[in-house]
């Protein structure tokens, strides 16, 4: 699973204008809908909210992985959320948040979610790339630390 195939630099909001939980969730599926990846945002917001009620997706060192399944959705679909301060996100570690990475899928397409969610999961477990995009500035900035990774540079 290359995260390429999901991320584009339109689908990246850095800084994000909300500033809480729920309002993070609906910007980045606005980015979505923006971008033609998601046709039925209301629904989306709704799933991706409804599973975040379930357990938090705050996974702990800044990150949070909100995500849910909807139909409607073509294939698989991220949108990336950098917000201006750390927020809280009920992260099972106690500590805010510093990047919001929104995965969404299809009901049918559960093994490929699952390996998007781990693929996010390991690339964000590397210290040096988790503090790279944390310190990134903007969505370009963002998107070209994932490239590097993904490519292998």
């Amino acid at each position: 699973m290359n995260l390429l195939d999901l991320i584009s630099p339109e689908c990246i909001r850095a800084p994000l204008e909300a500033t809480d939980k729920r309002g993070v969730i609906d910007e980045l599926v606005d980015v979505l809908v923006a971008a033609g990846k998601v046709e039925d945002g209301d629904s989306l917001k709704n799933a991706v909210w409804t599973r975040e009620q379930t357990r938090t997706t705050g996974i702990g060192h800044g990150l949070a992985i909100p995500h849910g399944k909807c139909p409607g959705l073509s294939g698989l679909a991220m949108a990336i959320g950098k917000p201006v301060e750390p927020l809280d996100f009920q992260a099972i570690d106690d500590r805010p948040v510093r990047l919001i990475v929104l995965l969404v899928s299809p009901p049918d397409r559960t093994s490929d979610h699952i390996q998007a969610l781990a693929r996010v999961s390991r690339l964000m477990t590397s210290e040096s790339f988790r503090e790279s995009v944390y310190e990134a500035e903007s969505a370009d900035e963002i998107y070209d630390l994932i490239k590097a990774q993904e490519q292998g540079a």
